[in-house]
């Protein structure tokens, strides 16, 4: 069993936000594979269903970003999840803006939601997808930035992004996460 986890705020005012790319992957997730979001518990909305014929959990917390891993704990207690089974997606400031990267495992770095997991759960050895959503201008407030919403022409490339993080997604299930690394962090370097 996988438990896919995307981070982001719950609401209206959080829609299409950049801190909210985690959402919009869990989504489109759902809608390739035919997985109802339609469930509440956990503090989350979540799914539940198959990917490539394992059972999957797609999970959108409700408990805002910095307290994720309130979240992520209880599922993985509840169902007796081990951290190599527990996919979260991303945003990222630190990586080019639309760039994709597999890790297997790592800090949090400047990310609120990865260090709530990473505090809840005492182990920092799950897959992460990140989504590069760009940088801040020198002198714009973080909370600002990433609480902002992609111009239109963003918002296109951004689409391409989700949807590289959704295959990324499907792949680590699939085919394990050295082969998904392989293929996708390869495929986003030549990309640059």
């Amino acid at each position: 069993m996988f438990v896919v986890v995307g981070l982001g705020n719950p609401g209206k005012d959080y829609t299409n936000t950049r801190h909210n790319v985690g959402f919009d992957t869990i989504d489109l997730l759902a809608e390739r594979n035919n997985i109802n979001i339609n469930k509440i518990k956990f503090k989350s909305v979540y799914g539940e269903g198959n990917i490539g014929g394992s059972k999957v959990l797609l999970v959108k917390p409700q408990t805002y970003m910095n307290n994720s891993g309130i979240t992520v704990r209880e599922i993985s207690n509840f169902y007796k999840i081990e951290p190599e089974n527990i996919i979260v997606i991303v945003d990222d400031i630190d990586i080019d803006f639309s760039a994709v990267r597999i890790k297997r495992k790592g800090s949090a770095g400047s990310h609120n939601g990865l260090k709530s997991i990473i505090y809840h759960l005492q182990k920092d050895n799950f897959p992460r997808i990140k989504i590069g959503i760009g940088k801040k201008r020198e002198n714009q407030d973080l909370a600002d930035f990433v609480l902002s919403r992609f111009s239109k022409d963003e918002r296109k490339i951004m689409e391409e992004s989700i949807l590289t993080g959704a295959e990324s997604v499907e792949s680590i299930i699939k085919d394990g996460i050295e082969d998904a690394m392989n293929k996708f962090n390869k495929v986003n370097k030549a990309q640059e």
